[in-house]
């Protein structure tokens, strides 16, 4: 039998799963305790999420990623360097990734398809930043979250250990002092700070990738075939 104070103490939601638009339905799970029905159909939901992205994303291919503030307008000196930096990335045979979104993202887009090259906008929705667009470069929050989450599933054994770049060493100074801050204090291994490649110069950073991604994994370019009919579109390179 449940325990009527328990009971009692449990959040109250507003709003149902079943009823909600799905851009509260991370609001909503955050709330607490739902019906069982309510979580089945976030089950649901989730499910459905998930096998999209298996087949919109399964001709990307090889990526590099690049990170960065969607606040930075075209003209600014990080969003001239970043579009620079995805045009490098294309040309080595990766497919640029980005949030989707204005700023840096934008410009490693447009950088890939200045040379023909590939690119993936996964756009997310934020009140400030959501704008469709036609490396860890210079950020605020949502970039530091990235960072730490892919250090993280590297030291967990997660994924494979891949480059990380962070590109403007200036303005991650005082975050790269942190970690060998936090390195003294033994929170973290001295081997930690390999993962981390911190340069001003997108050839080193090419260089970088070339060096730990292209050799160790044998990446090489490969053409599937797309089925339609399972949600699947197969990428293509800009034409002009």
């Amino acid at each position: 039998m449940a325990n009527p104070a328990l009971e009692r103490e449990r959040p109250q939601t507003s709003g149902s799963s079943a009823t909600a638009p799905p851009q509260r339905a991370d609001e909503i799970f955050l709330q607490g305790p739902r019906s069982r029905f309510d979580e089945l159909v976030t089950l649901f939901r989730v499910l459905l999420d998930f096998l999209r992205g298996f087949r919109v994303l399964h001709f990307v291919g090889p990526c590099v990623t690049v990170f960065g503030s969607a606040r930075l307008k075209e003209g600014h000196p990080s969003y001239e360097l970043a579009r620079k930096m995805g045009a490098a990335i294309a040309q080595l045979g990766f497919t640029v990734m980005t949030g989707g979104g204005p700023g840096i993202m934008e410009a490693a887009n447009r950088g890939a398809k200045d040379v023909n090259g590939r690119s993936v906008g996964c756009n997310i929705e934020l009140e400030f930043e959501q704008q469709p667009n036609a490396f860890l470069m210079q950020g605020g929050a949502g970039t530091l979250d990235e960072l730490f989450e892919a250090i993280t599933l590297i030291q967990t054994g997660k994924i494979k250990n891949f480059p990380v770049v962070v590109l403007g060493t200036e303005y991650w100074r005082d975050l790269l002092q942190m970690f060998e801050k936090m390195t003294g204090e033994g929170m973290i291994d001295r081997s930690d700070l390999d993962l981390i490649f911190a340069t001003d110069s997108v050839e080193e950073a090419i260089a970088h990738i070339r060096e730990k991604a292209i050799t160790p994994f044998g990446l090489k370019l490969m053409v599937r075939q797309n089925l339609p009919w399972l949600g699947e579109r197969a990428l293509s390179t800009h034409s002009g």
